[in-house]
């Protein structure tokens, strides 16, 4: 064990005296910092089977499940490999999403990070796969004063899942809020903002590659990185969020899914959503 953990534990008891743990999601006492209660656990919502092999979205039945692989992806193949989902988006994920991303909460990244890392399998070769998270714009970094998706993937780094480059993507141009855009507009928004970077070009090639961001919907920002990344030599490239929404799921009272109204669920209720 390094200094700086025999340091954390050493001053835990301390901070559990001042801070004492709290329950994130509904403020309950807990046994320890960095988790969640025994009633919030459950309101986690795990993908599970029967689901799609490729996009992890729930299948109706186990009929519909005997192909593996859902409608949408059978009939339009997506660019990516596989997304690897820690939750379905649901009021408990949102909730943990907002105050990470946009409360400032920033405590919450290894919790997150760690139920990331939990669904993502071993590394079956001798490399591990790269882990790349979605950039933000300098401008909008600058406002919101972290990265949420580097934050994750560093500590799924730490967990022994991937090799981090934290800086692998670039978002050249600052693009609009993506919400009440059509597919089409989003598409041309994010024309030309996201590429390599050239000093990591190099690193990309022949690599599989996991792309890292909080919330997955639309998939336009997700298929902008992946496609920059295939582009640059990528071997192939997976997609790890901590929510990922599937369909009928953030319906708003206008009856029209929210999937199809922003990036982000979390875009209308909160501003500078990517």
């Amino acid at each position: 064990m390094r200094l700086g953990s025999h340091l954390a534990e050493g001053l835990r008891p301390v901070i559990d005296l001042v801070y004492p743990p709290r329950c994130p999601l509904c403020g309950d006492a807990i046994a320890a910092q960095g988790g969640l209660c025994v009633d919030c656990w459950g309101d986690l919502e795990v993908p599970g089977d029967p689901s799609c092999k490729t996009c992890q979205r729930p299948m109706g039945s186990a009929a519909a499940a005997k192909s593996q692989t859902c409608y949408e992806c059978a009939t339009a193949p997506p660019l990516h490999s596989g997304i690897i989902a820690a939750s379905i988006y649901n009021d408990a994920s949102r909730k943990l999403i907002l105050s990470y991303k946009h409360g400032g909460k920033i405590a919450l990244a290894p919790l997150l990070g760690q139920l990331m890392a939990s669904r993502i399998p071993l590394a079956s070769g001798e490399q591990l796969p790269l882990l790349v998270p979605v950039p933000l714009h300098r401008w909008r970094l600058w406002r919101r004063g972290f990265n949420q998706a580097a934050m994750l993937a560093r500590d799924i780094a730490k967990r022994g899942k991937g090799e981090l480059i934290v800086d692998a993507l670039i978002r050249r141009k600052q693009t609009p809020s993506l919400g009440g855009l059509g597919g089409d507009e989003r598409k041309k928004a994010l024309s030309g903002a996201i590429a390599i970077r050239p000093s990591r070009g190099e690193q990309v090639v022949g690599r599989d590659v996991i792309l890292v961001d909080d919330v997955l919907t639309s998939g336009a920002t997700s298929d902008a990185c992946v496609t920059a990344l295939l582009d640059a030599g990528a071997q192939s490239v997976q997609i790890a969020c901590f929510a990922r929404v599937v369909d009928g799921q953030g319906m708003g009272s206008s009856g029209r899914n929210r999937i199809q109204k922003s990036e982000t669920p979390e875009a209308v209720t909160a501003p500078g959503a990517t």
